[in-house]
């Protein structure tokens, strides 16, 4: 059940008209990176989760709902910076600066600037929003990515966080005015927040790499290929320990073809770099599976079912991959 409320988490503010900003700032309305795409994707993610893992289920939904509250900023800001287009569109009558597309090609070309790469959006819109990126281009769907595994989701919304914050420090470079600068200094700081807790939620999932359930066949994990010449660069990508466990390394492979040649196409390669064995990744993913198995086939259960108990004490499953580490 969603309430909304007439006052904005932020009190957005403009200082003046600025139809041009207006277009820019639709990326983050109806685009790839925008607040409507993370509203979505957290809420879908959610779904999964509300039993057996009800703490996750808790931070998705608040932070989807958040992120709605996030849009009607955006939204409204967008509306603001296009304050008096609405009435002169409805102003059939007297001549108004739209009237300036019929003065000639400089003109035409001025006014159409103002909708920079998007000129549709100052006739189409009306004054308010649309549903499209700073390009036009409408909403899409597949924009949202849940993959029903908490350690895969988690990893997503973090990106999309980041992405969302950098596209917030580019818009800052495109206005000048103080009170939007604000109002997207706000919403930036809010990724960070986001990203800080999302990244807590995954640490708190134990184990949670690699993503999913099952390990990788630890005769390939480790192997680092030479696929960009000579003059390739050295680091922790691909050189001593890097990110794995102690006593483990990369294994750089300097001649790729040679490599596959002298191994029969990796066939016959050999366990290199990491500590675990074969029987070691099998158990792992029986265990794994198992445990993950059990929690949600415990929380779920079987039958006929209702998603909500109207009036009655809330019974919130436990959250496994909390109690486990406790």
């Amino acid at each position: 059940m969603f309430y909304h409320v007439k006052e904005l988490q932020f009190n957005a503010r403009v200082s003046a008209p600025d139809p041009k900003f207006a277009t820019l700032l639709l990326d983050q309305f109806g685009g790839p990176n925008g607040e409507l795409k993370a509203a979505m994707q957290y809420f879908v993610q959610a779904f999964v989760a509300r039993k057996p893992y009800p703490a996750k289920y808790d931070l998705l939904m608040d932070t989807a709902t958040e992120e709605l509250s996030h849009l009607e900023m955006v939204g409204a800001t967008i509306t603001m910076l296009l304050d008096g287009l609405g009435g002169e569109m409805k102003n059939a009558v007297e001549p108004t600066y739209l009237s300036k597309l019929m003065e000639g090609k400089a003109a035409k070309e001025d006014i159409i600037q103002e909708g920079l790469v998007s000129p549709g959006f100052l006739v189409e819109s009306g004054g308010g929003p649309t549903m499209t990126d700073s390009n036009g281009y409408p909403w899409q769907g597949y924009y949202v990515t849940a993959n029903g595994d908490l350690t895969v989701d988690l990893r997503s919304n973090i990106a999309a966080e980041s992405r969302a914050k950098i596209v917030y420090e580019y818009l800052l470079q495109f206005t000048d005015d103080p009170d939007v600068k604000n109002t997207l200094r706000f919403l930036m700081t809010r990724e960070i927040t986001h990203f800080q807790q999302f990244t807590a939620a995954l640490a708190d999932i134990q184990p949670n790499f690699p993503p999913g359930i099952r390990q990788g066949d630890p005769r390939y994990t480790h192997l680092a290929f030479n696929n960009s010449g000579p003059e390739s660069q050295r680091g922790p990508w691909n050189q001593g320990q890097g990110p794995w466990q102690k006593g483990e390394e990369w294994v750089y492979v300097e001649e790729p073809l040679q490599y596959s040649e002298e191994t029969n196409g990796l066939l016959d390669q050999k366990i290199e770099g990491s500590k675990k064995t074969q029987e070691e990744v099998k158990k792992a993913n029986k265990d794994l599976s198992e445990s993950r198995s059990s929690e949600i086939k415990a929380a779920v259960g079987s039958g006929a079912m209702q998603w909500s108990s109207y009036g009655e004490k809330s019974q919130k499953s436990p959250d496994k991959t909390t109690d486990d580490k406790k």
